[in-house]
């Protein structure tokens, strides 16, 4: 199944972004469950977020994934959203 991760960074927070990024993209190309990943932007182009696009078991496997997501063990997130997704095009 796919599911939509959608994690919004605390305010403030661009540094622990930036310091954790290296090992976040490492774990994105690790797990091989990633079907497509991306930050948020805001207006001004800085990352704000993270769009991951997982192709898991189950939700539960999601979670997990989550969990063990790098920028969530470094309390980077203010919110994070686990939405199944259906892709109907690309």
């Amino acid at each position: 199944m796919l599911v939509a991760l959608i994690a919004k960074d605390k305010a403030g927070a661009l540094s622990v972004r930036q310091e954790n990024r290296p090992a976040h993209v490492d774990y994105l190309k690790s797990t091989g469950v990633v079907a497509q990943a991306g930050p948020l932007l805001d207006d001004a182009g800085d990352m704000i977020g993270s769009l991951v696009i997982l192709d898991v078991a189950d939700k539960a496997a999601a979670q997990e994934w989550a969990d063990n997501d790098p920028y969530a063990k470094a309390g980077l997130f203010a919110d994070v959203q686990l939405i199944p997704w259906n892709r109907v095009i690309g």
